[in-house]
């Protein structure tokens, strides 16, 4: 009975959201959803057509964060209100600025309108995410040397014979 148990909750959708998803081929985690990486360290976002077995290529990013805002644009764009995002509360805010329609309304937006706007988003988080980064390497400048203990500027001479004043034994 309990292994059924643990059957039907591993099958639920709350369990499936909240594990990541796994390359088994490369081993590698996906952090989020319609975003993977390349072999030389890109983030790349594409999407699946509704009801068609193309994709929408919506643009390699060199952070995972920018490829997925391209991504969470154009399902959005694609699916309306029900669509599953990375992002949720920031496209909310997002939607509101753009004034682009949703699925949600009568108008069907192109493959090509969707990836021009998803590509735009991505990009300016692109630059903003690139932005941060360089300014956090910025300001890590490293820690200067620790203060040496201060030292006559006169360098003593060694052939010189001590004085009797000053010894060693005092």
């Amino acid at each position: 009975m309990e292994g059924r148990e643990e059957l039907m909750r591993a099958a639920t959708p709350a369990a499936a959201t909240t594990t990541t998803t796994v390359s088994a081929a490369a081993g590698r985690e996906r952090p989020y959803r319609g975003v993977r990486m390349r072999k030389w360290g890109k983030w790349v976002a594409e999407i699946r057509e509704p009801n068609k077995r193309s994709r929408i290529w919506l643009g390699s990013y060199s952070t995972p964060v920018a490829a997925a805002r391209a991504y969470d644009t154009a399902v959005f764009l694609l699916r309306g209100s029900s669509a599953r995002l990375n992002f949720p509360e920031e496209l909310d805010a997002e939607e509101a600025a753009s004034g682009l329609p949703a699925a949600d309304s009568d108008s069907s937006l192109s493959a090509a309108t969707i990836r021009k706007k998803a590509t735009e988003v991505g990009a300016r988080v692109d630059a903003l995410q690139a932005a941060i980064i360089s300014q956090q390497q910025q300001n890590q400048t490293p820690p200067p040397p620790p203060m040496l203990p201060a030292r006559s500027s006169k360098q003593p001479d060694l052939n010189e014979q001590p004085s009797p004043e000053i010894s060693d034994e005092e």
